[in-house]
């Protein structure tokens, strides 16, 4: 993996040594007091980051180069997007307009999975598969997940995109799971817990009257599609992985009208509905800690 971080926490590295995030700096000067702050959490029963995936200066600029596109990308669907458009319509612009940059999507044969995009309509949760066959109709909610890889960085976002004449009801659910996001991303500060954000999230949307769903979360990511830590939408305040300094992961919980309970199509082995078919809406971003807030590096 390109510029992979694989010293782990348990690493003893000497004071007056180079250290570990590739400053160039000695140990002592850069991150020593940054490891024993994370050592001290760790003892009071706290999960915390292992170093493999707290980004490099170096691999955070990297990883923007990626985000820029991904942006890009789902820019380019927004102007393009309409109702009549079939999904793999949607899944032709994206990879054109990656290729066009540069770049490859992550999701093209990522375990198997046969496109460039995922498009979840209506009462899709996630990993709907563009097909030739799906149209998208006036009334229709959509959520393009588009992710990417530049140069060996990866990125991912998606956007919630309402076809034509949407009813109040499904407008409202749409609204709402983007307030969710934009309220955890403002519990995303140094030295706070996952948890925070996702009690945050999980409050919101219960006051609206909706469901989250549990078994799938947001994740890690950068140097990977994905990584440590998964995260939950549905956890408690104090509680989950410490969020330090570099660490980047994205912010997408999937929010029902109805239940939260989910099943996966037997047939595709991929696309995730409600099991009460309900609608679901999902927005993700990608966010970075930094040391005295966060960044929101693709949406």
């Amino acid at each position: 993996m390109v510029g992979e971080v694989t010293v782990r926490m348990s690493s003893k590295i000497g004071r007056n040594e180079s250290c570990w995030c590739g400053s160039g700096k000695k140990y002592k000067k850069c991150h020593e007091q940054f490891d024993e702050k994370i050592a001290f959490i760790k003892s009071q029963g706290h999960e915390v980051p292992d170093r493999s995936i707290i980004k490099t200066p170096q691999q955070i600029e990297c990883i923007r180069e990626s985000c820029k596109i991904n942006i890009a990308v789902l820019d380019y669907v927004a102007e393009h997007i309409r109702a009549g458009m079939t999904t793999q319509e949607i899944d032709d612009l994206v990879a054109q307009k990656t290729a066009e940059l540069g770049a490859i999507p992550a999701p093209l044969h990522y375990e198997g999975y046969p496109k460039s995009v995922c498009t979840s309509i209506n009462d899709v949760v996630c990993h709907g598969i563009p097909s030739e066959k799906v149209v998208l109709k006036d009334g229709d909610i959509v959520n393009v997940d588009c992710s990417t890889i530049y140069k060996g960085y990866f990125s991912d976002s998606s956007r919630m995109f309402c076809i034509g004449n949407v009813s109040p009801e499904k407008k409202k659910l749409v609204d709402v799971v983007k307030e969710c996001v934009e309220i955890g991303l403002e519990k995303v500060q140094p030295w706070s817990f996952l948890g925070d954000m996702g009690q945050a999230v999980h409050e919101h949307a219960v006051a609206n009257g909706y469901s989250v769903v549990r078994e799938i979360g947001g994740h890690g990511v950068g140097l990977a599609f994905h990584e440590d830590p998964w995260v939950s939408y549905v956890s408690k305040a104090g509680e989950e992985m410490l969020l330090v300094p570099g660490m980047i992961f994205t912010i997408e919980p999937m929010v029902n009208m109805g239940t939260e309970k989910v099943f996966v199509d037997k047939e595709d082995d991929w696309t995730v509905y409600t099991a009460d078919h309900q609608p679901s809406a999902q927005w993700e971003i990608m966010v970075l800690v930094t040391e005295d807030g966060h960044e929101v590096l693709c949406y």
